[in-house]
């Protein structure tokens, strides 16, 4: 995304934050990044109202892109995040104009010719009505599936832990054909019902089976009759890459014993540099914010200043840079939110409420900071504070090495 994320969300500075359109804009940060940040550009030079933008964001949020080698696609009320090793997920969640039950289900297939289907439900708590029903679930309460009227019986018991249950085999098997076409589809609990949507969910199937390379195969979501293709032209599983996390030393001594030392204002010009265009990634880098300046070892350092803030967000900018001529600036990236012994953080809500956020990691691995991590949690449909799932985009096995 490389601080797309920032720079969008930096947007909501010249309109009204809470506006509905800008939130649907937010909770899709990933997709487009190049012509949405076109379209923007435009719509500030030209003052387009909300509804065109609303228009606008529609229309591309209804398409696929790649994301750190991973696929995210979203259509009506279900999306498809596959992350680089091939494993999708599918969630699904109750139509928009319904809020008064919000609920979400996930499922999980991974690559590969076997791979099974894995379900989730989550029930949203958001809503007054929908808490008042969740206190009613205890574990010895179990949510049932209703689809077109028929019982599918009752799901595994409810994790309070992960504030979900899981699906039994049979109920995937029921909902994975009931999605294929128009289909009312229940989670019940007592008197309490909420409605999974299946708006969306035909083409959301589809790009899974396109990642994972089942089109035309029996193990296809969609058109699995009459199947000419082998399943064992289905792609496998890509290894997860992996890293090497190194703790830095931050009692290191510099290699020429001499101190590092630094004016505010050589810092910026010298991050300035970067950058293609400071003032939009950066807009804070000149002002009086302090530097906090840290060791990695003995010949680099870590230099952190304030960038952004936003409507509900904020971006720091992390540089690695050498403690000697020449310095040799490298910009992680602008949208830091966190930097704890080797690890950086950004966390991105989608909207003010915090129901949905995206996320990024990058570790230290002794001369550089690499990505390990990156992720969204769903869309932005009242689930739960934090978001209903995490569905990642980009993983990777990290290693601590000693």
């Amino acid at each position: 995304m490389k601080d797309d994320n920032r720079k969008r969300i930096n947007f909501s500075r010249q309109i009204d934050a809470d506006r509905y359109s800008i939130l649907q804009y937010k909770a899709n940060l990933t997709t487009h990044p190049k012509k949405i940040k076109k379209i923007l550009l435009l719509m500030i030079k030209n003052k387009i109202r909300l509804p065109m933008f609303a228009a606008i964001s529609a229309a591309l949020f209804s398409t696929a892109t790649m994301a750190s080698n991973g696929v995210e696609f979203t259509n009506q009320d279900w999306q498809v995040v596959c992350d680089n090793t091939r494993t999708c997920r599918l969630a699904g969640y109750q139509a928009e104009n319904n809020s008064e039950f919000p609920i979400s289900v996930l499922l999980i297939r991974r690559a590969g010719a076997n791979a099974g289907v894995d379900g989730k439900v989550k029930l949203g708590g958001a809503k007054e009505s929908s808490s008042k029903a969740l206190m009613q679930l205890g574990n010895r309460h179990r949510i049932s599936l209703f689809i077109n009227g028929r019982d599918y019986g009752e799901t595994k018991p409810f994790s309070t832990a992960a504030g979900n249950a899981d699906l039994t085999p049979t109920q995937v098997t029921a909902l994975l054909e009931a999605l294929t076409k128009s289909s009312k589809i229940e989670l019940v609990l007592r008197n309490s019902r909420w409605q999974l949507s299946d708006k969306g969910a035909s083409a959301v199937m589809l790009k899974a089976d396109e990642a994972q390379g089942r089109v035309g195969t029996s193990s296809a979501f969609i058109n699995t009759d009459g199947a000419a293709k082998s399943n064992s032209t289905v792609l496998p599983p890509k290894p997860a890459p992996k890293l090497r996390f190194v703790a830095p030393n931050p009692k290191a001594v510099a290699s020429d014993n001499k101190k590092f030392v630094m004016k505010s204002s050589q810092l910026a010009a010298l991050m300035k540099s970067t950058m293609k265009d400071a003032d939009s990634d950066c807009p804070n880098l000149s002002d009086k914010s302090p530097w906090r300046v840290s060791r990695l070892n003995g010949s680099q350092l870590l230099a952190q200043h304030d960038c952004w803030t936003g409507a509900y967000n904020t971006g720091a900018g992390i540089w690695v840079i050498n403690d000697s001529k020449p310095y040799k600036p490298t910009l992680v990236t602008t949208n830091a939110t966190g930097y704890d012994k080797g690890k950086i953080t950004s966390v991105q809500k989608g909207r003010g409420i915090g129901d949905c956020l995206t996320k990024t990691d990058w570790v230290w691995t002794g001369k550089a900071f690499e990505k390990s991590h990156e992720s969204t949690t769903g869309l932005c449909r009242m689930i739960e504070a934090g978001g209903a799932w995490q569905l990642p985009t980009y993983v990777t096995e990290v290693k601590m090495v000693r």
